[in-house]
């Protein structure tokens, strides 16, 4: 047995935990159960008898015990840490988990495959879900972001079809590439990430081994009330590393469950991973007169104009005592800030300050934040909000429900009221469609030229005329048209690619 992984001995662990004690079964009333194994019946044969509680409450909760899946992101690992703020960032954020260098403060964090439902093999080609949720003494911040540094696209209204897409074919359940390549050949601002996604990037080998970026613009307010436009991004210490294609194809048919497996077993063994925090800062006035939309989730920021600045370290060193309670309930949402964080004017973003929550009530219910988990353990919660389904803490006891009142009820917060900022905002309220306004091409020329080398342009071909050539012909040719946009030698290799592949198939 010592043989085997951690991941492997857990049940011998828990075993030999606690060997000695004495558990007798019970149902979830505490009410303990002499036979387990067995229904009750009249006579050896049957039939059964509507009266054996034990076989009812058994029954009942496993008939409901799955919550509905995540509708993106939904198989995923997590653990849990401590973050350390080891640089003073006071002169550009007044939240509490920065205030002083060497504070900790707890941390949850969960990667995830995009598109993939919660039985996929963690090691097919995706996007990679980053989620940190800090439980500061202010309340829950979380940063929910991806190992990209970029998003497919601009308008939230689009995300819908954006992981409808990815997804099954409503008629034949598979996996469709006319699906994938129609929308994303339909909207152009999405080649910046698919490059990122055909890359190397979209094989990380395991969680440990990716960078997480917090991939939109948002806003820090200084103790004096100042605002600046920050980014957020997460470097691994363990060094990036990838899966090359046969390696994935591998470990999908002998472990799918890698990615879960490795960062179960590093943190077991006390190998415990860690990534670095940095920001880049961008002024106001630089905002204004930057060449190209801030806010555009598609765009990064190039790094010698705003260079990255260390703030901290993230830390896990503790797995997960069970799954469900921990991961599966484990609730995050853009639009939980604390004082000294804010939204950008990000559309994107914008559309997730709703979308997370409203998911959360729908998977988890209304109380989903009384889940220990997702609780802010480190804050007294105190609001005007009662009952609903799962209510298990005080409910507040008598404390008035309506604001305002004169009777002893939470009142503002002073520094939430200092810190919170004016933004003046102006133009025409109108549903500006952003498919070509922006700048499509240019950041996604970059990619090719500058960010990949030969190995990586060739693998990059590879990739994505293996799945290219899988759908229709006029979508083969409106890929290859935008590749060309790109740059001449990537629209000229992936044709030759493209011919290679269709011969290769009689």
């Amino acid at each position: 047995m010592c043989s085997r992984d951690p991941a492997s001995n857990q049940l011998i662990d828990y075993k030999n935990k606690d060997a000695e004690a004495q558990k007798v079964a019970t149902t979830a009333t505490g009410i303990p159960i002499g036979v387990k194994d067995a229904i009750q019946t009249v006579g050896p044969r049957g039939p059964a008898l509507l009266q054996d509680f034990v076989f009812l409450d058994e029954m009942a909760h496993f008939d409901a015990e799955r919550i509905p899946e995540r509708v993106a992101y939904a198989k995923g690992a997590g653990a849990f840490g401590y973050f350390e703020c080891t640089h003073d960032i006071t002169k550009f954020c007044a939240a509490s988990i920065f205030d002083r260098v060497k504070k900790r403060t707890a941390i949850a964090m969960r990667f995830s495959v995009a598109c993939g439902e919660n039985g996929s093999a963690d090691t097919v080609r995706e996007q990679r879900g980053f989620a940190v949720k800090f439980y500061s003494e202010e309340g829950i911040w979380d940063m929910v972001g991806c190992n990209m540094p970029v998003f497919y696209i601009r308008d939230p209204s689009l995300f819908p079809s954006l992981v409808h897409a990815q997804k099954r074919n409503p008629q034949t359940h598979l996996r469709d590439a006319d699906m994938f390549w129609d929308f994303m050949t339909l909207r152009p601002e999405t080649l910046h990430a698919l490059l990122m996604y055909f890359s190397d990037r979209g094989t990380p080998d395991g969680y440990r081994h990716m960078n997480g970026y917090g991939a939109h613009t948002y806003r820090m307010v200084n103790p004096s009330g100042e605002t600046f436009y920050v980014k957020f991004h997460f470097k691994t210490d363990q060094g990036i590393k990838n899966l090359d294609a046969r390696r994935c194809t591998e470990l999908c048919s002998h472990d799918p469950d890698y990615a879960i497996r490795d960062l179960y077993n590093a943190i077991k063994k006390a190998n415990y991973p860690s990534w670095s925090m940095f920001i880049q800062v961008m002024l106001n006035e630089e905002a204004k007169k930057c060449k190209f939309n801030p806010f555009d989730v598609t765009k990064v920021w190039c790094q010698k104009d705003y260079p990255l600045l260390p703030v901290g370290k993230l830390v896990l060193d503790r797995n997960p005592t069970n799954y469900f309670t921990e991961v599966e309930q484990l609730a995050f949402s853009p639009a939980n800030f604390v004082p000294g964080i804010e939204p950008s004017p990000d559309k994107m973003l914008q559309g997730r300050l709703f979308a997370y929550g409203d998911t959360q009530r729908y998977r988890l219910g209304t109380n989903y934040n009384q889940i220990p988990v997702n609780c802010p353990y480190r804050v007294h919660v105190r609001n005007f909000q009662r009952d609903g389904a799962m209510t298990v803490s005080d409910n507040q006891e008598g404390a008035p429900n309506y604001f305002p009142n004169s009777f002893c009820g939470p009142k503002e917060s002073p520094r939430a009221l200092a810190l919170q900022t004016c933004c003046p905002i102006s133009g025409d309220v109108y549903r500006y469609m952003s498919g070509d306004t922006e700048d499509n091409y240019s950041q996604a020329t970059d990619f090719w030229t500058y960010t990949l080398d030969n190995c990586g342009r060739k693998r990059l071909i590879r990739n994505i005329s293996e799945h290219l050539s899988e759908a229709s012909q006029f979508l083969q040719e409106r890929a290859v048209k935008l590749f060309t946009m790109v740059h001449a030698d990537f629209g000229r290799l992936m044709t030759e690619a493209l011919n290679t592949a269709k011969i290769s198939k009689f």
